[in-house]
């Protein structure tokens, strides 16, 4: 009983404007050019970035199919998406994913919309039927396997995802979508232009529905679900200098559950950001944004959380062999819960600030070498202020050969989840908040290289090992038994490997490969009570794989294919298995398209996590069409 009602209170349920064409032209020298921002927060081009990043970029997501951000992840190899039902995901990366029967959820992963954050200060995790971004206006999705704690702060813990949309100018006219099959409906409207002088906008609405899954006995598992979702984006460059961006977005949903209650979501966003950029390549950055996160579980009681967030980051270019950025942020959080008579929150509200400010040195000495420096000091209300070091080494030898070795600490703080929850059983507490629970650290060692092998192949490869301490666990109250609370017990260390590769076999044909393998070891530290298996941590797969190809017909017709391979879940387990997904889009007119594309296309139903707490996922085949005019 202890953590299923959590359980369900978490999940809800078990450059210039490039066309397509464009893009998929693009030589795989041109893609290793293209500039990312999270490893450094400064561009830098994708082959000299000295992390383990893989790039999602807009031409792989449309050729994909894909209909969700969760879905747009599996893309990328560096990840372990897992679905639970018909909206709920686990989504982790380098392990540590969790074990809801346990009662540990997914917590370490830092995702950003457009330097949003969006994972909740509420548990640490992510929900994700709640965000939503429409396939056509993503720019790149930068995903990065590893801390990232020194510049995005407490969250960014096992890795850091900053989905990144694309500009109102680069997305003018009127835009059409609508994608349907047996267990998926989904539509868009899009309309940008111009408002006079250098000022544009774009404004959108988009609904997704999704029929219900079945349970390991083939039952109907009562998890379907919709949403819909419109904003709007206006975006201002005055002169050559400053550029202003304000953006917001309104989200309505509802999660079917037969017997305990269906669960309403909603979410409204505001963002405005200033950018500055100086003669001598530097920038200043000012960003604010509030969001307010509502889920309603009509039987088990409804929280709200408010966030406020203010940010500066200015970038210093000192001269051609060193470059200086630095920033700071105050964030505020307010947490509005009504609770049941079987699970309530000690306070039932509470404002909680978290202030921080870092900077970052880089120092280029010898020939092309470069080491990186930064620490990031970051207030948190529970536990205080926490140290957050960085250092890196990048070298490239030749031009096409980068290698890189990094230290970094991260830290996951507290959160209501786990110092005010109560979970109650005839009015007796079953399980309690931890009232001493500090911050679970990380201390992590990496090393890579990446590999332009000759102007058709490319190589990525990362080795890591990561020290954990002060892991969450499951502990019991001594004599008493109940209630039970959380604590850290656990220690931890994982070591593993990554690597991806793409290769041009024709300028019509690209091929990508990808495999991560991961070993875990958890063990209680001394004076724990062991009342559970130190697995709650986390139920991992040890490999993954993946095989994608993408063909041209032309200019008119694409052909794509993404197979992966998931090994089994050592506890509880679960079996390895394939899938397939892919879409062919045929391009009618230079302003229509047409598509089928599918995903799970090699069984009717398979399981990808644990059945006490997932349901089976389903083959989804869909008919689709866009119009752009």
């Amino acid at each position: 009983m202890a953590g299923l009602i959590m359980a369900r209170l978490i999940a809800g349920a078990p450059a210039a404007a490039q066309s397509v064409e464009d893009l998929r032209d693009l030589s795989l020298d041109e893609l290793a050019n293209v500039n990312i921002s999270s490893v450094s927060k400064s561009d830098k081009a994708l082959a000299d970035a000295p992390a383990a990043v893989f790039v999602i970029t807009r031409d792989d997501i449309l050729r994909s199919g894909a209909t969700t951000l969760p879905e747009m992840l599996r893309l990328a190899p560096n990840l372990y998406v897992a679905q639970n039902s018909s909206s709920s995901y686990t989504i982790t990366a380098r392990g540590l994913s969790g074990n809801p029967g346990l009662v540990n959820f997914t917590n370490k992963l830092l995702v950003l919309i457009d330097g949003r954050s969006v994972y909740s200060p509420f548990y640490s995790g992510v929900f994700w039927d709640m965000q939503d971004v429409l396939p056509d206006d993503v720019e790149r999705i930068e995903v990065i396997s590893g801390p990232g704690a020194t510049l995005w702060g407490a969250n960014a813990f096992n890795g850091v995802i900053n989905i990144i949309t694309r500009r109102s100018s680069e997305t003018q006219g009127l835009l059409a979508s609508a994608d349907a099959g047996a267990r998926e409906r989904s539509g868009a409207l899009r309309y940008g232009g111009k408002l006079g002088g250098n000022m544009t906008a774009r404004f959108y609405v988009r609904g997704l529905r999704r029929d219900e899954t079945l349970t390991a006995a083939a039952a109907p598992a009562h998890d379907a679900w919709w949403r819909v979702q419109g904003g709007f984006q206006l975006d201002w460059t005055p002169n050559d200098r400053d550029a202003l961006t304000l953006q917001g977005d309104i989200l309505n949903g509802r999660i079917d559950a037969l017997q305990e209650g269906d669960t309403l979501t909603r979410n409204r966003n505001l963002l405005a950001r200033w950018t500055r950029t100086a003669p001598n390549g530097g920038a200043l950055e000012v960003q604010a944004y509030f969001d307010r996160t509502d889920r309603d579980l009509l039987q088990y009681g409804r929280f709200r959380v408010d966030t406020y967030d203010l940010y500066l980051q200015h970038n210093i270019a000192l001269g051609a062999k060193h470059d200086l950025v630095w920033g700071a942020g105050l964030r505020a959080y307010r947490f509005d819960t009504i609770g049941s008579d079987q699970i309530y929150f000690v306070p039932p509200k509470r404002t909680s600030l978290l202030a921080n400010i870092f900077a970052q040195y880089g120092w280029t000495f010898a020939r092309d070498t470069e080491l990186t420096l930064g620490i990031k000091l970051e207030k948190d209300p529970y536990v205080g202020t926490s140290v957050l070091p960085n250092a890196r080494l990048a070298w490239k030898p030749v031009h096409a050969l980068l290698l890189w070795a990094s230290v970094a600490r991260a830290v996951r703080s507290p959160t209501p989840f786990d110092r005010d929850v109560v979970e109650a059983r005839n009015q007796k507490p079953l399980l309690i908040g931890g009232a001493n629970f500090r911050t679970e650290k990380l201390t992590a060692f990496e090393a890579g290289t990446r590999l332009q092998a000759s102007s058709i192949a490319t190589l990525s490869l990362s080795a890591y090992y990561n020290l954990y301490d002060d892991l969450k666990a499951l502990e019991i109250t001594p004599i008493t038994t109940l209630p039970f609370y959380w604590a850290n017990a656990i220690k931890a260390h994982s070591y593993g490997l990554e690597a991806w590769g793409d290769v041009s076999l024709a300028r019509w044909w690209k091929v990508r490969a990808g495999l991560s393998l991961l070993h875990e070891r958890f063990d209680f530290k001394p004076g724990a009570t062991r009342f559970i298996g130190a697995n709650q941590v986390g139920n991992d797969p040890r490999r993954q794989a993946t095989l994608s190809s993408a063909f041209n017909i032309g200019r008119r017709i694409s052909i794509d294919a993404n197979l992966r391979y998931v090994g089994p879940l050592p506890k509880p387990a679960v079996p390895s298995y394939f899938e397939l997904g892919g879409k062919i889009g045929w391009r009618l007119t230079d302003r229509l398209q047409v598509s089928v594309s599918g995903t799970n296309l090699l069984h009717d139903w398979h399981q990808e996590l644990p059945p006490d707490v997932a349901s089976q996922v389903p083959r989804t085949v869909l008919a689709g069409f866009k119009w752009h005019m």
